[in-house]
């Protein structure tokens, strides 16, 4: 046979975006996450009884066609745990141990899973800027119904009130951003000194950052404006779950959700 190496175009279907799914349904689509049967449910119960079968199937079947050694059990245990990391530097080491498991046994299953576009490791960026920075990738789970479902997060009220709820957003509204955005390269970075940026984008040679926020009125943080002159940023978008969009400071402003839906290359614009 042939190979088709040069000759095809892989795009990379998710779950469905913020976009797809209209304005309208935002916090059904931040509970129910992007997968379509889930999604379009009738009911919130038939939503929770269709993610918790898929889990299951994947754990209990799916899975031992790509790696049969690992037992299921000690495979849900594994997810639970990413799930509690979601938004988070992975920590192999400190998840194996949990486990009872070799940090490879980890790192190779988080990288089966993105290799199955179930999570994503978000890569740290490095700049020679006489700083200790993060060097270790920032986990997500690229579907927030499956993400919920790992941490028993069934309704909107439990969602609120779960330690989890600001990680949460932040994912869903990074997942949409990589997809919807056009870019060449996304990272993330931190310092040892507690200064970092959820993402800094690629554009035209330019670089850009975004800050995820789930307050209705973000503001500029000491942060913020570390990660903008040490990274040397174009500009720095605050995505926040508000309905109004407007400057902060020079370089930064503030952008609502349905501002980022409308119109995704916002974050490049003044």
């Amino acid at each position: 046979s042939e190979s088709l190496a040069g000759r095809v175009e892989i795009v990379q279907l998710g779950s469905l975006t913020l976009a797809e799914c209209g304005a309208n349904t935002r916090e059904k689509r931040w509970i129910r996450g992007g997968f379509p049967r889930a999604f379009l449910s009738r009911s919130a119960n038939d939503s929770s009884a269709w993610m918790t079968n898929f889990i299951s199937t994947l754990i209990e079947r799916d899975l031992h066609f790509y790696d049969a050694r690992l037992a299921s059990g000690l495979v849900r245990r594994m997810w639970t745990m990413f799930a509690h990391y979601h938004g988070q530097t992975t920590n192999y080491s400190s998840i194996a141990s949990s486990l009872g498991t070799p940090a490879s046994t980890v790192r190779h299953h988080l990288d089966l899973l993105s290799g199955l576009l179930l999570v994503r490791q978000l890569q740290p960026w490095f700049e020679n800027i006489g700083k200790r920075q993060v060097k270790s990738p920032r986990l997500y789970f690229r579907d927030t119904g499956m993400l919920h479902s790992l941490l028993g997060i069934h309704s909107a009220k439990s969602l609120l009130s779960h330690p989890r709820c600001g990680a949460s957003w932040e994912g869903l509204v990074v997942e949409e951003i990589l997809t919807s955005v056009p870019h060449s390269d996304a990272y993330w970075w931190s310092t040892q000194q507690g200064a970092e940026i959820d993402l800094v984008l690629f554009h035209k040679g330019k670089r850009f950052g975004v800050e995820v926020k789930r307050a209705d009125a973000p503001s500029v943080t000491p942060s913020i404006r570390i990660a903008k002159e040490a990274l040397s940023l174009k500009q720095v978008t605050i995505v926040h779950p508000g309905a109004k969009s407007y400057p902060l400071a020079k370089g930064i402003k503030a952008v609502g959700i349905d501002e980022l839906i409308r119109t995704p290359t916002c974050i490049y614009e003044p």
